[in-house]
């Protein structure tokens, strides 16, 4: 794992654990999840690279409501198993619950990767550029006060803005334990 993902790592842990002390004031629920790296067929289409990604994400209190749900900040990463493209992101995430348990959410943000910027290596993603816009979506169903279960994909890509734009996208299964 490069430096730069590392520091970021680290800085990310800082920042949640400080908001777990201060759950109540700061930190409105905590992500993890196991997702498959890189899946085939879905929005960047082929596989270049293996492994599974662990995620953690931290979604903040402070909201704005917006069409039936609130949008909030959330700061994420995705550690390969690999040793291949990781990722930390930052996103405005916007969530929805309906009565019976269930919730959807989307956001819309920016990550810094660790992975190939050109097509050199065959065996792995050209992304084109180190910061790209990353779009997460995510299903789920409450399965106790506090906590919930959900699929979660997300998807990053320079959206054109670079020659090199291969895109890379996970998908997989997330607990999610809410601090309120």
């Amino acid at each position: 794992m490069n430096r730069f993902i590392q520091v970021a790592m680290a800085l990310m842990l800082t920042v949640t654990l400080s908001g777990v002390t201060h759950a109540e004031n700061s930190l409105y629920a905590f992500s993890v999840g196991i997702l498959d790296h890189d899946t085939d067929y879905l929005w960047s289409d082929i596989r270049r690279e293996h492994g599974v990604d662990l995620n953690l994400e931290a979604i903040f209190s402070p909201s704005v409501d917006f069409s039936g749900g609130k949008i909030r900040p959330a700061l994420g990463a995705s550690l390969n198993s690999n040793g291949e493209t990781s990722k930390i992101y930052l996103d405005a995430r916007w969530d929805s619950e309906y009565s019976k348990g269930w919730f959807w959410g989307i956001g819309l943000g920016l990550a810094g990767h660790d992975g190939k910027l050109s097509r050199k290596d065959k065996d792995r993603k050209a992304l084109g550029s180190r910061v790209l816009f990353h779009v997460p979506l995510e299903a789920g169903y409450r399965i106790g006060e506090q906590a919930y279960l959900s699929i979660y994909f997300d998807h990053i890509s320079n959206a054109g803005l670079k020659d090199e734009n291969q895109g890379m996208d996970t998908l997989g299964i997330r607990y999610r334990h809410l601090f309120h």
